[in-house]
């Protein structure tokens, strides 16, 4: 009988450790375990997200840089257009330089020739002057000898 009486107060005191334990302690841990359990689902999303945003900002980061290698490429071929330019501009420039000093070289030569020729026109003739007085052994004036030159220039 000690054994069944046993046997019923246990089963009592189970029976209302059980209700304590559903009424006052099991709420709380179900609780704790579903504040956890959100805690780590939220975890996971925002790991999940940030996943997510790495990728995506891996990306943008990547067109960022492959832009900005287009962009230099293209730079560096208008500098070297630009620069090509510029050679052939100062490559213009030069042989126009040059040309203008081959001109003006050209016309101070003919200038330097003219005024020999004159020079030279007016030696011969103060010469042939000089020879005709002393053939002549007489003095020529001075307006007889300007005809006598403009003669001979217009003659050579």
């Amino acid at each position: 009988m000690n054994l069944n009486l046993t046997l019923i107060g246990q089963a009592i005191a189970f029976a209302f450790f059980v209700w304590f334990c559903m009424r006052f302690v099991w709420p709380p841990v179900m609780q704790a375990l579903q504040e956890r359990q959100k805690k780590i689902a939220d975890g996971l999303d925002a790991a999940s997200r940030a996943s997510r945003d790495l990728e995506l900002a891996e990306q943008q980061a990547e067109e960022t840089l492959r832009e900005s290698k287009e962009q230099a490429a293209e730079i560096l071929e208008q500098a070297h257009k630009r620069s090509n330019q510029m050679i052939d501009e100062a490559r213009e420039q030069a042989r126009q330089e040059g040309e203008r000093m081959i001109t003006n070289a050209k016309s101070e030569i003919e200038q330097e020739v003219n005024r020999a020729k004159e020079e030279l026109r007016e030696q011969v003739s103060r010469l042939a002057i000089v020879g005709a007085e002393r053939i002549l052994e007489s003095s020529i004036d001075e307006k007889q000898h300007a005809k006598l030159v403009d003669k001979l220039a217009d003659e050579l």
